[in-house]
């Protein structure tokens, strides 16, 4: 287990996409992170999924039917709750490349394309799943010293 604390105080990896095979690869991916992964087949489901538990980073496929990638990081990014996570496209090597800027013009934190280097894709996962836990230190240190000034302020 990681020194992110306990099972339910850490913070998810979203995978979104509508292919089960491409689901399956990323968990094997990234199951040694040791970290909760959490499906999603639809950006529905991914929004869904995104207000049920703490999210840390998400890996969205472009390409979906119904609500596309684009469409889905347009709703993440507008909710308050949501807008601040790290969004990293997937998409084929074959598309349009016009893709990479619209993403990230859409708030994506980064770009691969499929079939992407597992080693690679590991790595830039585990970067935003550090940069989520100094955040979150961050946000407590905050918080105790909030709570002691509070405390000196009762004592004056």
């Amino acid at each position: 287990m990681s020194d992110a604390g306990t099972h339910d105080e850490r913070a998810g990896i979203l995978l979104v996409d509508d292919m089960e095979d491409n689901l399956t690869a990323l968990e094997a991916v990234l199951a040694s992170l040791d970290e909760p992964l959490v499906r999603a087949r639809s950006g529905e489901e991914a929004m869904k999924a995104l207000l049920r538990r703490p999210i840390a980073l998400i890996l969205l496929d472009i390409r979906m039917p119904g609500m596309d990638g684009f469409e889905t990081a347009a709703h993440i990014k507008r909710l308050t709750q949501t807008r601040d996570v790290p969004i990293i496209f997937l998409t084929g090597a074959d598309d349009d490349s016009g893709y990479a800027f619209r993403g990230y013009a859409t708030g994506a934190a980064d770009y691969v394309t499929k079939p992407f280097d597992p080693w690679v894709l590991r790595a830039k996962v585990s970067v935003f799943l550090d940069l989520y836990r100094k955040g979150r230190e961050v946000e407590r240190l905050r918080a105790e010293v909030r709570e002691l000034r509070r405390r000196v302020g009762d004592v004056s």
